[in-house]
């Protein structure tokens, strides 16, 4: 039987229970920034697989837009996205001093979790953009046939990274509601017509 004394390494204390806590995050990229993540041979993306132990996946696709989808547990997953927006920030900055370029990355949010990130008159993200310094924008309409937004969130490396940690700490506080269908960048003409035709519940 286990034992109640705490002696057997299974602390239950707040911190180790938030990071047990599994974090999904999506980001909308183009070719050049998937290009930079990934890296001659893959080596950038495996670099920082393996550094920050988070499961990154990048859409199949040739269109200009793709998803890169960060797992893990919500340390793994700020250490993804920090690496990721260093990475964006060494293309863009070109030859700038570190941490001075901004950068913009863009989260990909089911709509029914924006209102939560918004807050009552959009007191919650007034709140986010004052205490990290960061722009954030929730895009007004969902991504085509999805129930998801583009939230885009612009600054130098070290806000923007602040700024996705407080987005996803009120993610984790109201989890969506119903069914969420993901954003798929670039589907084939035949299937928007195929969505468009189906009733809208």
């Amino acid at each position: 039987m286990a034992s109640l004394d705490g002696a057997s390494g299974m602390g239950g204390s707040p911190e180790e229970t938030e990071l047990s806590i599994t974090l999904t995050l999506r980001m909308l990229m183009h070719g050049k920034e998937i290009g930079s993540i990934i890296g001659k041979k893959g080596e950038t993306v495996k670099r920082i697989r393996e550094q920050s132990s988070a499961r990154i996946t990048i859409s199949e696709g040739s269109c200009p837009e793709r998803i890169t989808t960060i797992t893990g547990s919500t340390d793994a997953v700020f250490r993804a996205v920090s690496m990721i927006a260093f990475k964006l920030e060494e293309v863009a900055g070109d030859g700038a001093a570190a941490g001075t370029a901004p950068v913009t990355l863009r989260l990909v949010i089911p709509a029914s979790q924006c209102g939560s990130l918004i807050g009552k008159a959009g007191a919650k993200i007034r709140e986010i953009r004052e205490s990290t310094g960061a722009q954030v924008q929730v895009a007004g309409d969902l991504l085509p046939n999805s129930t998801e937004r583009a939230v885009t969130v612009s600054g130098v490396p070290d806000t923007i990274i602040q700024c996705v940690r407080q987005i996803c700490a009120v993610i984790l506080e109201s989890p969506p509601k119903g069914a969420t269908i993901p954003y798929h960048p670039g589907l084939s003409l035949g299937t928007v017509l195929l969505s468009a035709n189906q009733v809208r519940g």
